[in-house]
């Protein structure tokens, strides 16, 4: 089997709109929630999020690509130029062919459908843009992402809630390591803060109106964040032949269903997939040193997540760091795990662990080391990212320093 890296990496989200400034405020434990600035926020209970802030689509796209991209779309491409141009490739000839993209979303075309139902049902308007159908549709950001750069390999789109990234990214890994393609552009985008997406998620009643405190004993629910990270996997003899820079490795995939509740996780499949990803990476427990959690701020993943993670690592949980990322850039849903993988990015080649923030008071529940509040250095060879969806979707994977 072929060995995969990671040759490059971009963002946008709440935290910053590029990878080196996302990364420091990773390391300052800074937090990108605050008031939306959205229409009619006003008439939501739930009034804050990861929102991407200084953000001017005019300033990176014509008019005409603005009809043609959401929000999401946009986004994604912004993520992928950076990721491209640090790889330092260009798509031709054959290996054009070899070459594709599988990117991970949840909602696709949220703003557009907002702004279009508006325009039907408020306004009274009979008629809506032609190009509504392709600016929504899930798969328009690979699409978008595969034109632009003559990505002629597999191209599609995974919608696992909020495992999308994490599914994605897995496949991705699958096809380079068995030599399907050379090079996979990955990873994974969401925009739903709009006054339908955010009202549509008040409904369940797992959102907090003033922080996300994973892992806190006074945690009272999640916060939605916006925006993309995309990564370019790559064949290791393939990065190495051209003497590109390598981030790090990734080694292993699993993914699992609880096959039991729509919304309720389990504790079983978040630790099958755990142990999957470890077998598949030919990993040992006690070589990972940190793991990405997918702490999302509700008790209920909290406490399942914590009890996964202390029934697959045993004695080893208590010297794990895990922290949830998510404290600071809210969740992406569909394009979480996507940015936390530059968390592991960070501690893998930094040796910086991002901190999980607003962490106020212990939960004997979620006993292990949460790395409260600030980044901590550390050493680590090998790292794991958990993503636990909706519909009972377990996605993990395992990356080690090159």
């Amino acid at each position: 089997m072929k060995r995969v890296v990671i040759t490059g990496a971009g963002t946008i989200n709440a935290l910053g709109h590029n990878v080196p400034a996302t990364l420091e405020a990773m390391r300052e434990g800074r937090c990108g929630i605050g008031p939306l600035e959205i229409r009619d926020v006003e008439r939501l209970s739930v009034q804050i999020g990861g929102q991407v802030h200084g953000y001017d689509p005019e300033t990176h796209f014509n008019r005409q690509q603005i009809s043609l991209y959401d929000r999401f779309t946009q986004f994604t491409l912004l993520a992928a130029k950076e990721a491209v141009e640090e790889a330092g490739l260009t798509f031709e000839g054959e290996f054009a062919t070899q070459s594709g993209v599988v990117l991970g979303t949840a909602g696709g075309g949220v703003n557009t459908w907002d702004e279009n139902y508006r325009t039907v049902y408020e306004e009274g308007k009979n008629r809506v843009h032609p190009f509504v159908v392709p600016k929504l549709m899930n798969n328009a950001a690979a699409s978008h992402v595969s034109m632009e750069w003559n990505l002629k390999g597999p191209s599609f789109t995974v919608a696992t809630a909020c495992a999308s990234s994490n599914h994605a990214m897995g496949q991705a890994f699958h096809m380079i390591r068995s030599g399907m393609t050379k090079v996979m552009i990955t990873g994974g985008s969401e925009s739903m803060l709009c006054f339908g997406g955010v009202k549509a998620w008040e409904g369940l009643r797992v959102m907090s109106k003033d922080a996300c405190r994973p892992f806190s004993a006074n945690r009272n629910g999640m916060v939605q964040g916006e925006g993309a990270a995309v990564f370019v996997f790559e064949d290791y003899d393939h990065a190495k032949a051209r003497g590109a820079t390598m981030l790090a490795e990734v080694v292993g995939f699993a993914m699992t269903s609880d096959a039991s509740d729509i919304v309720m996780p389990s504790k079983q499949g978040a630790a099958r997939a755990i142990s999957g990803a470890l077998k598949d990476a030919g990993l040992n427990r006690d070589q990972i040193g940190y793991i990405n959690a997918h702490g999302t701020g509700t008790a209920a993943n909290d406490k399942t997540e914590c009890a996964a993670v202390a029934d697959v690592f045993g004695h080893h949980a208590d010297e794990l760091m895990i922290s949830s990322t998510k404290s600071m850039h809210g969740h992406l849903i569909g394009g979480t795990g996507a940015v936390e993988l530059l968390a592991c990015i960070m501690a893998l080649r930094d040796g910086i662990i991002a901190p999980t923030i607003g962490y106020e008071e212990p939960d004997p529940e979620c006993a292990l080391d949460v790395v409260p509040n600030e980044a901590r250095e550390a050493k680590v060879d090998a790292v794991l990212t958990n993503a636990f969806a909706f519909g009972g979707l377990n996605a993990v994977l395992a990356m080690r320093r090159v």
